[in-house]
């Protein structure tokens, strides 16, 4: 059985039968389930990617939390420079509290090849997402005494998140929860236009799934949604949702 987990009233809701009750529910009831439920502790975790925009629309836009969510973005330093603006435009048009983190001692590219050496996913992939991600994302949750945090992660975008649930335990005992693991990449196409939502506009030149610049490329027709990341590589996650 998935660990237990006590909310503000002082409830305490098993993973498992949690999981059961709204494993078909809107990502907005589930999203409400959390404001009403974990208010302290609870931020979203975003690349401003199609999905993490879906949540942020539905958080702003819908829900309009009070005090607002903070929004978690890390800045490896190297994003297309769309994805950076991206970032900054939700920020203006949603008024939302976004909380940047960045590799340790670095603030540009040019610095982090001159610590780390020019093109370190080539020579260190595992290493690279260490710097980038994976610490910065730990130091983000600890800074921001998370206790609950949101991502845009689905079922369809790999075969490696098919039985992903709504909610789990993170590899520190928070809880992480995922509202779109129902939705369809064309579910989420469907909200981005139908509510007219900011995008990346890299989508429209091909691209299913952005990462890091150097290693993101357009996805062929047939190809998993997330086939364009690590091309070439025997990888599917940069270790951030291990």
């Amino acid at each position: 059985m998935d660990p237990c987990i006590e909310t503000p009233k002082q409830q305490t809701v098993d993973i498992d039968q949690l999981n059961q009750q709204l494993d078909k529910a809107h990502p907005k009831s589930i999203l409400t389930w959390c404001l009403e439920n974990l208010p302290e502790g609870l931020i979203q975790s975003t690349a401003f990617g199609a999905s993490g925009m879906v949540i942020m629309d539905l958080l702003y836009k819908d829900l309009n939390p009070n005090p607002s969510i903070p929004v978690l973005f890390l800045d490896t330093l190297h994003h297309f420079p769309e994805t950076l603006k991206l970032a900054n435009d939700a920020q203006a048009h949603y008024g939302v509290d976004l909380q940047i983190f960045r590799p340790q001692g670095v603030t540009s590219r040019a610095e982090f090849a001159q610590h780390y050496g020019e093109q370190l996913w080539e020579t260190d992939l595992e290493q690279f997402h260490q710097l980038t991600k994976v610490e910065p994302l730990r130091r983000g949750l600890e800074q921001l005494q998370v206790a609950t945090w949101i991502t845009g992660r689905r079922r369809d975008q790999s075969s490696t998140r098919a039985k992903m649930p709504i909610f789990e335990c993170d590899r520190d005992g928070r809880l992480k929860v995922n509202p779109l693991a129902n939705w369809s990449y064309k579910d989420v196409w469907n909200y981005l236009v139908n509510n007219q939502v900011l995008y990346n506009p890299l989508y429209d030149q091909g691209y299913a799934s952005i990462g890091d610049e150097p290693l993101t490329t357009m996805t062929k027709p047939g190809e998993e949604e997330r086939a364009g990341r690590w091309r070439g590589k025997a990888r599917t996650e940069c270790g951030m949702h291990a």
